[in-house]
């Protein structure tokens, strides 16, 4: 009897291993799990999303594995970032405003442990610039269409933004939304986008901290600090009841987005 149950222990030690490394293997070259935490990327992603990130659309890099180990310096079977994707990164770290006396300065500069989700907008060798609220990439204004006004809720209050379908230089189309075209970040100097390197963007125009944003520490996303694709939301809740509310779980799951795609 004792050898039968050290047996099954041992089976039952042996599937969990089994299982673990199956999903450590899955995670580092198929798919990886996200959470949307912040409303820079609304009316498209929402707080409370749960999406899935293809980690092999663009290649490999260290940041496709666990921890960010790092076993090789940047992309292995590199494909090109689309402009119009919704990308994952890790932060980039900012030497040039970075303070040697400041630790916590140097930690904000340099978290590559943060995950951040950004609209793919400039290529490299682009130049890009707001003005007026609208985007232009190399000198050319991009195509905004204005359609119904969108409403969002959060914290139990409801604000109403304008509403654009905003169309990029290769036919992309996302929806973008804005408060107004002069807020501090709709006028901006002109961006020349370096090799190996992306301009990343959020639909939430007044409402995100990315590429143009020189104090965001986002700045230029080298191509190796790209973690994947954002896919598709496989789970999304308002997040209006608390963890021991089981009878309001159902009505708290936003059912139209589930297993959607993201574009």
């Amino acid at each position: 009897m004792a050898s039968k149950t050290s047996g099954g222990i041992g089976e039952t030690l042996k599937t969990i291993v089994y299982a673990v490394l199956i999903a450590v293997f899955i995670r580092t070259f198929f798919y990886e799990p996200f959470s949307i935490p912040s409303a820079s990327m609304v009316p498209t992603l929402l707080v409370g999303d749960y999406l899935f990130v293809s980690k092999f659309s663009y290649g490999y890099s260290r940041y496709s594995l666990p921890f960010g180990l790092p076993l090789w310096s940047g992309r292995i079977f590199f494909r090109e970032p689309r402009r119009g994707d919704v990308a994952v990164f890790k932060l980039p770290c900012d030497y040039s405003r970075l303070d040697p006396t400041s630790a916590s300065l140097y930690k904000a500069r340099c978290d590559t442990s943060t995950d951040f989700i950004k609209r793919i907008i400039g290529l490299p060798g682009d130049k890009v610039q707001m003005k007026d609220g609208i985007l232009n990439i190399n000198g050319m204004p991009v195509k905004r269409n204005r359609i119904d006004p969108y409403f969002y809720e959060e914290n139990g209050q409801t604000s109403t933004f304008t509403h654009y379908r905003e169309t990029l230089p290769n036919s992309y189309q996302h929806d973008i939304i804005e408060i107004s075209d002069d807020a501090p970040l709709d006028n901006t100097k002109e961006f020349v986008v370096p090799p190996d390197h992306y301009f990343m963007m959020g639909d939430n125009r007044d409402n995100s901290a990315d590429s143009r944003d020189p104090t965001s520490g986002v700045g230029f996303v080298p191509a190796e600090n790209i973690v994947g694709r954002a896919e598709f939301i496989f789970f999304s809740t308002n997040s209006y009841a608390h963890w021991w509310e089981l009878w309001k779980w159902p009505f708290t799951v936003r059912y139209g987005r589930l297993l959607s795609g993201i574009h």
